[in-house]
């Protein structure tokens, strides 16, 4: 059983490139992969481990500038859903492409999760998902408004066209971990939006803390690691990855004439040309042939879906 730790924190990196290299290396030491990012506005990710791999990457973060505060969220895995440990350097810890937008400046309200079902259930209250398209395609709040962005740099563009339809209208929005709404709620204070809410902790949590029968919660969660969905109790779904769009994939996906493992599926079958499924086939041999010598392909084990931008 491995522990999967999500967790993010903004702050102030002066040189996050000198925070790498013994994040890097204290990961790989005990045993920990997933995929962490590291920004000037601070650090976003998720690892899994064995229980005292993951304490000692916590702890190191924790010890970092400005990351004392850090909270994360834990389930579990039964498999290794990570091929390898990265630590990668980038420009946003989740990418919105708005200079201004700070959320250690302003956030929304936070709603905890026995108390989200009663605002987004409000008359007054209008619900929406920051997700990408192929998130809330498996599963999303019941009456929440899908913007239907293929990243999140797309969200600031949506709501400028958008912004009318929920005038006098309270804002409630939700993601995966809580990450997007520090963003995007700080980014409709901008706006002139006052009662702006956000999901504490993010689907993860309410889908650990809301009983199912309480749950207003329809379908699975999109994760961006090997598990692909969770349920309820953070259960695994029944979801996988297509290994040439990334995308989920459901058993029905998977029965369809166009679905080719590693290939094709009906998300992308009209997406690729026959040059690139040729060389889809032979990265799906070569995953086959991995397995059969005992040996752990890099194209196995993780979803290889985006980052959650």
């Amino acid at each position: 059983m491995y522990i999967v730790a999500a967790l993010y924190h903004f702050t102030r990196f002066a040189d996050p490139a000198a925070l790498r290299g013994p994040l890097l290396a204290l990961a790989e030491g005990e045993g920990v992969r997933g995929s962490l990012l590291l920004a000037p506005e601070g650090i976003n990710g998720t690892i899994a481990g064995p229980r005292a791999g993951i304490d000692a990457v916590i702890a190191h973060i924790r010890a970092l500038p400005g990351c004392a505060g850090l909270e994360w969220k834990e389930s579990t895995a039964a498999e290794m859903p990570f091929g390898r440990m990265k630590v990668r350097l980038k420009r946003e810890i989740v990418t919105m492409g708005q200079p201004a937008v700070d959320p250690r400046a302003a956030v929304g309200h936070y709603v905890q999760p026995q108390d989200w079902n009663a605002l987004i259930s409000a008359p007054d209250v209008v619900v929406i998902d920051t997700r990408n398209d192929y998130e809330v395609a498996i599963g999303t709040f019941e009456g929440a408004v899908d913007p239907g962005t293929r990243s999140f740099r797309d969200f600031p563009r949506w709501w400028q066209d958008n912004a009318h339809r929920f005038h006098n209208k309270r804002v409630a929005m939700f993601c995966t971990g809580g990450i997007r709404c520090e963003k995007s709620t700080n980014y409709l204070l901008s706006q002139g939006v006052e009662d702006v809410f956000h999901l504490k902790g993010g689907i993860l949590k309410y889908l650990e803390d809301v009983p199912e029968m309480e749950s207003l919660w329809r379908g699975d969660c999109f994760v961006f690691d090997g598990r692909v969905s969770l349920r309820h109790g953070l259960k695994q779904g029944d979801y996988d990855s297509c290994h040439a769009c990334r995308r989920p994939v459901s058993p029905a996906d998977k029965a369809h004439p166009s679905f080719e493992q590693g290939v094709s599926c009906p998300h992308c079958i009209g997406e690729y040309s026959d040059a690139d499924r040729t060389r889809f086939r032979e990265r799906e041999r070569q995953m086959r042939l991995a397995v059969q010598r005992g040996e752990r392909h890099l194209g196995r084990g993780q979803s290889g879906a985006p980052d959650a931008d």
